[in-house]
Formats: structure tokens, C-alpha cells, sequence
């Protein structure tokens, strides 16, 4: 019996897997050209509404609480097209808060103590990063440290950590920096313009899901916005740790 009820389970998981992951392009559609070369659309059969989709991976995931949501999206990108990436507060956080090291001295060291910051210094600070001495995943410095800071910039741009005035981590507004750091949610994209990030545990609620989903893509229209991008957001899918692509429902229109 038990071996029965366990082969059900995966027969219904296998039909689920089938019918949703037949094509994983969100919101494709299919074109045929007439002897006058125009041509008729078809919406993809297999989509769903996001609510819908996050209903569907729940039911494939239970039991499994921390595993997560997944967000894939295709964005439009051309040979002059710099690589999509940007950094927000999402409406449900997804991860720990950020430990944030800030270059600062004087009263804008006070002011990123004061905001939370977890490294604060000068000089010595740069001596410990540089011996790989402390762990941190955000990196703020003021203008004024900023040329010392330069002297690791072998250490800390690899890792993705050195502070750039272009991603406004080289700033004199360290009190809203650092607040912002430690809650602010980072994604990029590839060289191709696809976009894979997480954007939720199984156990949110669908309403957070969609919120954090629908802040990522309100960020990629601003980058399309900055960079002369029309139809910026092409299609959009979502999986699951252990979930089929589902595509989303008019993903180019969300």
C-alpha cells in the first residue's frame, strides 16, 4: 500500500512536471506567416497567473518550508547594453540582514556606528581586509577615505565589494547608505540578459512572493528606462529549489 501511495505521489508530480514545463519560455508565442506575410499569435496554453504558479510549487514543495522561489527573466539587451544588475529593498526580505564595513573617520564614522554599520575605521581597517581578517558583504566609503581605499581594490573588486560612486556606495550619506545596505537585495543578470535570482521561501505567503517578484521587475524597466530600452521585460518564470519552470501569464506585460 505504502509502495502504491508513494508511486501515485510521483506519477502526479511527474504529469504536473510535464504539463508545465513543456515550454519555458514565459508568455511565447508562436507565429505563422501567411502568403501575404502576416501573421497570427497564439498565447502559450501552458501559463499561468503568478498567483496560480505559486500555488502549483507549493503543493510540489511540501515539506520542504526553506526551499525557495525562483524568478527567471529574459530581459532585452543590445551589443551596447551595459550588464543588468541593481540592488533594492524588497517588500519581504529573503535573507539576513547584510554585514556592512564602512571606510569613514570622524563624525562620519559616529554616523555609520550610530546607523548600524558593523566595520567601521580608516587605515587599520584597510590593513585587516587586506589580510583577510574580517568577513563582510556590503562596502561603503566615504569620499574623503576613498583614495586609500583604492590600495585594496585587488582584494575587494573580485569579490564584487569595491565602492564605486556609480552604485552610490562612495558617498557622504552614510546614515542612509548603511540603512539601506543592510536590508537591500542584489541581483544580476547574465551576459545574455537573463536574469535568475530567488525571490522568496516556500513558506511566504503568495501575496509576498508576487510583491518581491513585481519590486524586481519595476527595477528592470527602470534600467531599460536609463539605457533606451523598449519592452524591457521579454518573458518571466517561475520554479521552485526543486519545481518546474512555469511560465508566467503576459510576464512582458507585468
Amino acid at each position: 500500500m505504502i509502495a502504491l501511495t508513494a508511486r501515485s505521489s510521483i506519477t502526479t508530480r511527474s504529469i504536473l512536471c510535464r504539463a508545465l514545463v513543456n515550454n519555458t519560455q514565459a508568455n511565447v508565442t508562436r507565429s505563422y506567416a501567411t502568403k501575404k506575410k502576416k501573421q497570427t499569435t497564439r498565447l502559450n496554453p501552458d501559463a499561468l497567473d503568478i498567483q496560480g504558479a505559486v500555488r502549483v510549487l507549493k503543493a510540489l514543495e511540501v515539506g520542504n518550508p526553506e526551499h525557495q522561489f525562483e524568478a527567471h527573466v529574459q530581459c532585452k539587451v543590445e551589443k551596447s547594453t551595459p550588464l543588468i544588475r541593481g540592488s533594492i529593498v524588497l517588500p519581504k526580505s529573503i535573507k539576513q540582514e547584510a554585514t556592512i564595513l564602512v571606510f569613514a573617520s570622524g563624525k562620519k564614522a559616529d554616523e555609520a556606528r550610530a546607523a548600524g554599520a558593523h566595520f567601521v575605521g580608516g587605515e587599520e581597517l584597510i590593513e585587516k581586509v587586506k589580510n583577510n581578517e574580517i568577513k563582510f558583504d556590503k562596502c561603503i566609503s566615504t569620499p574623503a577615505m576613498f583614495p586609500a581605499v583604492t590600495k585594496i581594490a585587488k582584494v575587494l573588486g573580485p569579490k564584487g565589494l569595491m565602492p564605486t560612486v556609480k552604485k552610490g556606495t562612495v558617498t557622504d550619506d552614510v546614515t542612509n547608505v548603511v540603512r539601506t545596505s543592510k536590508s537591500s537585495f542584489d541581483f544580476k543578470a547574465d551576459k545574455l540578459g537573463v536574469l535568475h535570482t530567488g525571490i522568496g521561501k516556500i513558506s511566504f505567503e503568495g501575496e509576498d512572493v508576487e510583491a518581491n517578484l513585481r519590486a524586481i521587475l519595476e527595477e528592470l524597466k527602470v534600467f531599460g528606462k536609463a539605457n533606451n530600452l523598449k519592452a524591457m521585460i521579454q518573458h518571466v518564470v517561475l520554479s521552485s529549489t526543486r519545481g518546474p519552470g512555469i511560465v508566467i501569464a503576459g510576464g512582458h506585460t507585468l
